[in-house]
């Protein structure tokens, strides 16, 4: 018996985590079989990633035609839980005509997606993210007669639509992975008390395999060159770090701060580094493959991530493991991880002036930079690094899959 892993975009370079999870869950002996909805927008880099698309079934990769035979034939040979499923898919949604078209595409996603999910044996369907793919996963589940669960991360599955959808797919699932307690907080605020023994606390985590050899650094020197590492967005609060560095400038020429991402506001943030003339001590790397991200946190001596609302950043366990000091923001599950003057500093969200001081401490204070950092990689290898941090998580896959009964029993 299988367990069936689903994710709306699956490999993608935003997603790394998935992958490792997956690895690390097949290695505690739980089979796994990957599916997507749809491909990433990106090319796939790195072998360990192209291996994972090449062994995933994805949706949308099916030719149009043959999608809607696919959904017909799984809807013919099983009218009734079809009509059943169709039924919790019509429910299922926010009100509005594009609502209700989209509960269309899921509800025939999902037939397609329940009958690869027989053909391959799995009985147990886990999502990560409780998006629109998760709706998808959940009725192929239905459809398939088998059972669901999802792994709960950020602050957008808490806020409409997908909060307004959580309580009834908490209903339908067997459990819930919440990446942290803040997170798993926000869905007991969202759903009824009785629905709460289903949240269980599954950390992501890393593989401290993928990790590079960090290079020796000259710890008198202090800090110089900080990293952000993020999609290039208006939540990320980028804008707002470029005002912290701009603060900086005067006393702290040696500073550099490189960008590692991609995305909306890129072409914003590249004016208001000009703005404030920053050219020359901003860099922006563009999107990066998994190996040269991990290899430019590594080359840095400080990771800064300002954001205003995250899940539990794998960014800030891979630079704990690195040696590579933090700053972030103290939002949402963060503080679980950082630990305000034992592994990194937090800073109040939109205080750049707060930002600045903390990232002039570091600068400044070499044996501080130091210790949070050992205490850091210390904390990352006890509770956010695999293969220790999956066993959680396989526990209760293995827990869902149902008992078949041996030959003469009853």
């Amino acid at each position: 018996m299988k367990v069936g892993y689903l994710a709306s975009q699956y490999p993608a370079a935003s997603h790394t985590f998935i992958r490792r999870e997956v690895e690390a869950v097949r290695a505690l002996g739980v089979p796994v079989s990957t599916y997507a909805v749809r491909r990433a927008p990106h090319p796939i880099d790195g072998e360990r990633e192209k291996r994972a698309q090449a062994e995933t079934f994805t949706i949308l990769d099916t030719p149009p035609l043959r999608l809607v035979a696919a959904a017909l034939a799984e809807g013919a040979s099983r009218p009734a839980r079809a009509f059943a499923t169709l039924r919790l898919a019509l429910r299922h949604r926010v009100p509005g005509l594009k609502a209700l078209v989209w509960a269309l595409f899921h509800f025939t996603e999902a037939l397609v997606l329940a009958g690869r999910l027989r053909r391959d044996g799995v009985r147990h369907l886990h999502n990560h993210f409780g998006n629109a793919g998760a709706t998808v996963g959940m009725l192929a589940a239905q459809q398939a007669g088998i059972g669901w669960s999802l792994t709960l991360h950020g602050i957008s599955e808490f806020d409409y639509p997908a909060g307004n959808l959580l309580a009834a797919k908490l209903e339908h699932a067997r459990f819930a992975a919440c990446v942290s307690w803040f997170g798993m907080a926000q869905a007991m605020r969202l759903t009824a008390p009785a629905l709460w023994p289903k949240l269980a606390l599954v950390r992501c985590a890393i593989d401290p395999a993928d990790l590079p050899q960090e290079p020796v650094r000259d710890a008198a020197a202090g800090a110089r060159q900080i990293v952000c590492v993020g999609r290039l967005s208006p939540e990320k609060g980028q804008a707002g770090l470029l005002d912290a560095l701009g603060r900086l400038v005067a006393d702290r020429p040696e500073l550099r701060l490189t960008l590692v991402g991609d995305g909306p506001e890129q072409a914003a943030l590249v004016a208001r580094a000009a703005l404030m003339g920053l050219e020359g001590r901003v860099s922006f790397a563009g999107r990066l493959d998994e190996g040269a991200t991990l290899a430019a946190i590594a080359a840095s001596d400080l990771l800064v991530l300002p954001s205003f609302m995250e899940g539990l950043p794998i960014v800030l366990m891979e630079a704990m493991a690195l040696g590579v000091p933090v700053i972030a923001s103290r939002v949402a599950g963060i503080p679980e991880l950082v630990i305000d003057g034992e592994t990194g500093l937090l800073v109040d969200p939109a205080n750049w002036a707060a930002l600045a001081t903390a990232i002039n401490r570091l600068a400044g204070d070499p044996a501080l930079a130091t210790r949070l950092a050992a205490a850091a990689r210390a904390k990352v290898s006890a509770e956010f690094a695999y293969p220790a941090a999956a066993r959680p998580l396989a526990g209760l896959l293995r827990e869902a899959l149902p008992v078949i009964p041996g030959p003469g029993t009853r």
